[in-house]
């Protein structure tokens, strides 16, 4: 999974990709036009403890690729232009979070002359929503078309698809919390719209408004909060000197500072939330594994997510889930005495936490 940071200049999306993946950016790098990637462990205290009551030779997280996206320019009025570049670098993500600037600084101005929050979230919903809008009205020109040539079902089922998107979009509505059904959806993500993309709008706040970050993402979630809209605030540069300190250290800062998560942790949990993802194991003395999969899958496509072949010769799932297996002790044995431990078929729904041994053929 990808997800794609992005924000006008000055806004701290690079300070917040470099709290989360602990990085340095690179300046040299930009000036070849070059993203920043990172890849980042899931953290889960669940997989800490098996580990610890397993012994494995190695312990593998679920991970996220978080990338700070490039190609916003500043236009000869001082106004950010959103390039085609940029544009193009956005479709690339599964996902999106929008820095917005809440906090004020006169040693870095904002480029447009103030600190506004809502204007910033619009001036990006904006420009995606024209992009995607021009995108849907070449496609239906060019079906209309084809349509006076051929009777094609597959078109007659896109165009009334396309024409509700338009009509959405010329409303200024995105598409991402639109109620649209499975199978309209798996034809609309083939033209990777990009307010279709689920969306967290992250707002940067300093040290001294900790006492109003609940107030202002209450205000911002009031207006833009949707099924695949999310709002979360963070503290760029305390986020940014917790990430250069160990783990006991960054404990006593966010006691010290009243932080109760990290901005790794509040993405990561606001990112499975809203793209509707969970976690399930394995587990053995060579490896204990998170595995990230969707909400609703199957044992079966759950199992296929470890290998291809355990799709296609699966049997049967041994399955227990995390907080009954910790219960009784780390025990299989006990767990299965407590009628807790179970075989499963191809059609089970797994659930987060559930440790799962697959039988194939």
């Amino acid at each position: 999974m990808q997800i794609g940071i992005v924000g006008l200049p000055f806004s701290g999306k690079s300070t917040l990709f470099q709290a989360i993946t602990r990085t340095h950016l690179d300046p040299a790098a930009l000036t070849r036009g070059e993203a920043h990637h990172g890849v980042v462990k899931v953290p889960d205290a669940r997989l800490t403890r098996l580990t610890e009551l397993f012994s494995p030779k190695r312990t593998v997280h679920a991970t996220i690729e978080f990338v700070d996206v490039i190609g916003l320019k500043k236009g000869e009025s001082g106004t950010t232009q959103f390039t085609t570049n940029f544009l193009g670098n956005v479709k690339n993500n599964d996902a999106l979070v929008q820095v917005v600037r809440v906090f004020a600084d006169d040693a870095v101005p904002h480029p447009d002359g103030s600190v506004d929050m809502m204007r910033d979230i619009a001036a990006f919903e904006t420009e995606f929503i024209l992009a995607d809008l021009a995108m849907v009205e070449t496609r239906i020109d060019r079906i209309k078309k084809q349509l006076l040539k051929t009777q094609e079902e597959a078109l007659k089922r896109e165009l009334p698809l396309l024409q509700k998107c338009q009509q959405l979009l010329e409303q200024e509505k995105p598409l991402r919390n639109e109620p649209f059904l499975k199978e309209e959806l798996h034809l609309l993500k083939t033209y990777q719209f990009l307010t279709l993309k689920p969306m967290l709008i992250a707002l940067n706040l300093d040290e001294r408004q900790q006492n109003v970050s609940a107030e202002a993402a209450a205000a911002v979630a009031q207006k833009k909060a949707g099924p695949k809209t999310k709002v979360l605030s963070f503290f760029g540069k305390i986020d940014v000197e917790m990430s250069e300190l160990s783990e006991e250290e960054a404990r006593a800062f966010m006691a010290e500072y009243g932080i109760k998560e990290s901005a790794l942790d509040t993405l990561i949990r606001e990112a499975y939330l809203l793209l509707g993802l969970q976690s399930f194991f394995t587990v053995g003395e060579d490896e204990c594994r998170a595995w990230t999969i969707h909400k609703g899958m199957t044992a079966q496509e759950s199992a296929g997510v470890i290998h291809s072949d355990f799709f296609n010769k699966f049997i049967r799932a041994e399955v227990v889930h995390y907080d009954d297996f910790v219960l009784h002790a780390g025990s299989f044995a006990k767990a299965k005495e407590a009628g807790h431990w179970r075989l499963e078929g191809k059609e089970y729904l797994v659930k987060d936490g559930d440790i799962i041994s697959v039988r194939h053929s």
